[in-house]
């Protein structure tokens, strides 16, 4: 094996130096000119530094491989500049033919190919690592041999590279950040940027450039230098292979990063500007035919831990991130070193804030480019220096450096055979240049110069064609980490225990009671079975017995044919079951007084048991009848606590709520809908109790999640409420809602980027909701257009063989193209008057729908402050809508019917809002116009989302002005749409007002099975009983009403009323029966 010796050799891997070693171990399928007899040798280089040389070695023909086994080693400097050096500057191998070698030692020469090897995997934590990467040939008109000399399979080179130890260490690799900057493309550029005629190449060079943080102090720039203007005609192609950095130094082939390609993306998805759909069609028009300068330059970099915070310090500071732009048809280093001239300075600010929202490591999109001036430049990014002015600067001094080392160095010198050596005495060349220094804030302050007043006016070239460049940043891990949904499960998890699950199946304790009633089943079959056997076939002997006699003979036979012994250890082994299961009693009692008072308990349970199996015995066939009846389903028992609750009467919504958890008890939904009333009434602690309780139930319920994030606002525990909204966003499906009430906490906390980035997602969410209901409604209008045209074709088939003959007898003067106008008129009038009316919604009109449905009031008030910042043009009918409903809910009466009314100057024809005013009006005592108000909401075709209330306000209403038919109606509809107690009772109040007494009594009764503790319902069964002249069943409803605290009193005195003339109808029947009585006797 040849080494690469140097004079450093001793030197090992310390803080201040890592030597990084570099193996070329095999070449295969390299031919050349002399066919199996090549000689070659290899050069190994970084940039412009040569590592070494090896020894010639002759091919192996039969194997077609060529075993250089040569090593060298880079000694790099252990510090972040040399670290972004190894990842921007790859190791460069050359292989050259020997094509002759003269007898003095001269050789003449062929360069067959080049390969590249990337030094990245070293600082992703390996000591080590083999590549076999492709021997690219030398594009170059002057070296035609070097086409010759590659065979048609892929020419390769394995090479192995290690280090002693490990260029960072764990801490370092989780606290470092490798960035990634890609310049892509610069469209619509500038009219004058032509090639010139017959030629493929721009005599100017395009560059982009822009600095970044190195260390804590010093920042490195970043130069795209390379960029080609190509004609338009055709859009950039998908999936282009991304370039690197220093491209002359590459042959063709090399000059491409490996795995690494720019992916186009919707222009919705993109992170830039001129994403909207007005942009949309310029950029398609600048992308396809308009002239563009192509990049394709992905620059990697490195920044350490100081770095990256200070990376977040900057774009906290200021998110807009500047890069420059410019063309010139001269050298960097000419531009001059004191202030130099840029030609064609260009400015973009590239927005990095996203960077800094959780879990972002990339962004993408187009940056508009905007003429250079510094007092811009200090006013949105706070610098004040020019990247490619002070670049500029430093190229000249580089260049003058330079210049003086040539000037000074011997014009023949010895060769240096050592390889090594070689490659020591080139870096050390190479570094006695005065490195740039790195530019630090004070100096960048410093180096700002007076005010400009000169216009820049090839940078208004880029105003006036609207140029963009696409570019793209991203990193290796984020700035802020994203919480994952796993920990966040476990915060909930901390903060909410979830509840034990429920055993699949009965408990022990109710196996003991089942097998009991089993068992009590089995001594009454026993005991019917001796009765049978005895009285069966004799039925004049159980007539001649009394009851204690047939009990004497039963308890005989029992005991003669041995069934009382058998069902008495039975029945005793199942008492056992329930001292020890149901009763949790497994140690003996010593104490006397304890042991009676246990029996007295186990007594009276087995008492209570037995008759609870007595009952599914002999009353089975009536219970079962009864509870079909009798029972009320769990959706009916919603309907009624919402019903409850809109009617104010929240004791009896939470005796609902309460009955649906206890048949439910695994069911997050009733939990949450109970802290909803809670929160109606203000019951803050109870509501959050009621929350939490869903949570423990279900970990997952999103709407629980939400209202635990928002309750704990209201009491002030931020962290908390972070960590429920937190995991309610990172459930599916993802809910706009989360997202908005996560934007809001930050905003309210006055974080940074992070409502932004909430906001965004919602956004997003939201229009992939809009776009899932477009195209639903759309499917839904061609269905209905469809049916409606054949529906419309056979009504005309009809009207053209019966209604027109009728016409024509009627007047047959009637013109037949006034009629089809007049159809055509009458059509466009239904279409326009039967189409939805649909709310112009956003995300926190969505939102503040939530919060109002859950009364949450305060988080509510955030929204609608947002809603009314973010409204352009004016507030919307959404926004004045539900702030209507927000001031509904806080007794404000007369600014929600404000609020409304102004709703309804947006949309006339919108039922929701009508119902809204006609629930301020009647809420407010102005029965005359909620009545009006609630007409016009039924009159629409597509009623008001909840006709519910609407229906029995209304109703009430007709009542109170005595329109009992149309209250009849009214309540008619309600008990056929929703029905409920309230529902019936209004039909039977109104029914009773008629005088539909049957009816009404039917009515009532039906209420009584719906709920039979309304007083009301009791008081008009009473009236009812008592105006048909049963006063005692009248007194029975009565004292029912009075027992269910009855205090309508204008009813009451209704009621007295008619007892006395029930009282009095029957004396006066009384009296006028006596002398018919008489009458008839004499």
């Amino acid at each position: 094996m040849s080494t690469a010796h140097t004079s450093e050799e001793t030197i090992k891997h310390d803080k201040t130096n890592v030597s990084i070693d570099i193996t070329a171990k095999c070449g295969r399928n390299i031919q050349g000119k002399k066919g199996d007899n090549l000689v070659s040798f290899l050069q190994v280089s970084i940039e412009e530094i040569n590592l070494g040389e090896s020894e010639k070695k002759h091919a192996n023909p039969m194997k077609h491989t060529i075993d250089y086994d040569f090593t060298c080693t880079y000694n790099s400097p252990n510090d972040a500049q040399a670290f972004s050096d190894i990842l921007q500057k790859p190791i460069i191998f050359t292989v050259v033919e020997v094509l002759h070698e003269g007898k003095k030692g001269e050789l003449k020469t062929a360069v067959l190919g080049q390969a590249v090897v990337d030094l990245f995997p070293l600082l992703q934590g390996q000591c080590s690592f083999s590549s076999t990467v492709p021997l690219n040939p030398v594009v170059n008109p002057g070296i035609k041999e070097s086409r010759q000399g590659m065979s048609r399979k892929q020419p390769t080179l394995e090479v192995f590279v290690s280090v002693t130890e490990p260029l960072l260490t764990e801490p370092e690799l989780s606290t470092c950040i490798i960035m990634k900057v890609t310049v892509e493309t610069a469209f619509s550029v500038p009219d004058t940027w032509t090639l010139p005629t017959g030629s493929a190449h721009s005599p100017f060079a395009y560059f982009a450039a822009l600095e970044v943080p190195l260390t804590a102090e010093n920042d490195q720039a970043l130069m795209f230098s390379e960029g080609h203007l190509m004609p338009g005609g055709l859009r950039e192609g998908k999936g282009r292979r991304k370039r690197r950095p220093l491209q002359s130094l590459l042959v063709p082939g090399n000059q491409f990063l490996p795995g690494s390609f720019c992916q186009p993306e919707p222009i919705d998805h993109e992170d830039g500007e001129l994403t909207s759909l007005e942009d949309q069609a310029f950029r398609d028009e600048a992308e396809i035919t308009k002239n563009r300068v192509r990049w394709d330059t992905e620059i990697r970099c490195f920044l350490d831990a100081c770095a990256a915070s200070r990376l977040k310090e900057k774009i906290t500071d200021s998110r807009l991130w500047p890069v420059e732009l410019m063309r010139t048809s001269i050298p960097l280093s000419r531009l001059g070193d004191e202030n130099p001239e840029i030609p064609f300075h260009g400015l973009i600010f590239v927005d990095m804030g996203r960077l800094l929202y959780p879990g972002v490591s990339r962004i993408r999109g187009a940056y508009t480019v905007h003429p250079f001036y510094e007092s811009e430049l200090l006013n949105k990014t706070k610098r004040k220096a020019s990247v490619l002015k002070e670049q500029a600067k430093v190229a000249t001094v580089l260049a003058k450096s330079r210049a003086s080392i040539v000037i000074g160095t011997p014009k023949k010198g010895a060769k240096n055979v050592d390889a090594g050596g070689k490659g020591v005495k080139d870096q050390s060349k190479k570094q006695s240049v005065p490195p740039p220094k790195p530019t630090t804030c004070d100096e960048a302050s410093e180096s700002a110069s007076e005010p400009e007043t000169k216009v820049n006016v090839e940078g208004n070239m880029y105003l006036e064609a609207k140029t963009y460049v696409i570019i793209e940043v991203s990193l290796n891990r984020p700035l802020v980490p994203k919480t994952s949904p796993e920990e966040l499960a476990r915060r909930v998890k901390a903060l909410i225990p979830p509840k034990p699950k429920r055993p699949a199946g009965p408990t022990r304790a109710e196996k003991a009671v089942v097998d009991f009633h089993t068992q009590v089943g089995n001594a009454v079959a026993a005991v019917s079975e001796q009765f049978a056997e005895i009285f069966g076939a004799n039925s004049k002997l159980q007539e001649s017995l009394s009851k204690e006699q047939i009990l004497a003979e039963v308890m005989g036979g029992l005991n003669v044919s041995g069934r009382y012994f058998a069902f008495k250890e039975q029945i005793k082994r199942a008492v056992v079951k329930i001292v020890r299961d149901k009763m949790q009693r497994s140690r003996p009692l010593t104490d006397p007084q304890e042991v009676k008072e246990f029996v007295s308990k186990l007594y009276v349970y087995l008492v209570d048991e037995m008759h609870v199996a007595l009952n599914k015995i002999y009353s089975s066939d009536v219970a079962e009848d009864c509870t079909d009846e009798m029972k009320l389903e769990s959706s009916q028992l919603r309907h009624f606590a919402k019903e409850a609750q809109l009617t104010s009467n929240y004791q009896q919504a939470a005796q609902y709520y309460q009955e649906l958890v206890v048949r439910h008890p695994d069911e997050p939904l009733y939990k949450f809908e109970w802290g909803s009333l809670y929160m109606l009434i203000g019951d803050y602690m109870k509501a959050k109790e009621c929350y939490y309780d869903a949570v423990s139930i279900q970990q997952t319920h999103q709407p629980s999640l939400m209202m635990c994030g928002v309750v704990a606002v209201m009491f002030e525990h931020y962290n908390e409420a972070q960590t429920f909204l937190e995991r309610a966003t990172s459930l599916e499906p993802p809910s706009v809602e989360a997202w908005t009430l996560m934007g809001l906490l930050h905003l309210s906390l006055n974080e940074a980027f992070l409502p932004e980035r909430a906001f965004l997602e919602a956004k997003k969410i939201f229009g992939e909701e809009e776009a899932n209901r477009a195209n639903a409604d759309d499917k839904t209008k061609l269905s209905e257009d469809n049916s409606e045209e054949a529906k419309a074709q056979q009504d005309e088939h009809e009207t053209d063989n019966s209604a027109l003959p009728h016409i024509a007898e009627h007047d047959p003067e009637f013109p037949d193209h006034d009629m089809e106008e007049s159809r055509e008129a009458s059509l466009h009038i239904d279409k326009s008057w039967t189409s939805p009316t649909k709310l112009t919604s956003s995300i926190f009109t969505q939102t503040l729908k939530f919060l109002l449905q859950n009364n949450a009031l305060q988080m509510a008030e955030h929204a609608l402050s947002q809603e009314l910042l973010g409204s352009k043009g004016g507030c919307s009918m959404a926004y004045y809508y539900s702030l209507a409903q927000f001031q509904l809910l806080k007794g404000d009466y007369s600014s929600a019917i404000d609020s409304v009314k102004e709703a309804l100057f947006y949309k006339s024809q919108y039922p929701d809002a009508w119902a809204l005013k006609g629930h301020c009006h009647y809420l407010q005592g102005t029965f005359t116009e909620a009545r009006e108000c609630y007409e016009w909401s039924m009159v629409f075709p597509e009623p008001p989302s909840d006709t519910h209330i609407v229906h029995l306000r209304l109703g009430a209403i007709y009542i109170l002005e005595e329109k009992f038919i149309q209250a009849k109606e009214v309540f008619l509809q309600a008990c056929e749409q929703s029905p409920s107690c309230l529902t019936w009772l209004g039909l039977g109040k109104a029914c009773y007002r008629l005088g539909e007494l049957c009816v009404a009594e039917e009515a009532l009764a039906v209420a009584t099975l719906l709920n039979s503790a309304n007083a009301e319902v009791w008081a008009y069964l009473s009236l009812i009983s008592l105006k048909s002249g049963q006063l005692q069943e009248g007194d029975e409803y009565y004292k029912n009403a009075i027992s269910f605290d009855f205090q309508d009193s204008s009813l009451n005195e209704e009621i007295s009323e008619a007892k006395r003339q029930t009282r009095m109808s029957k004396l006066a029947s009384c009296f006028n029966a006596s002398p018919q009585a008489e009458a008839e006797t004499v």
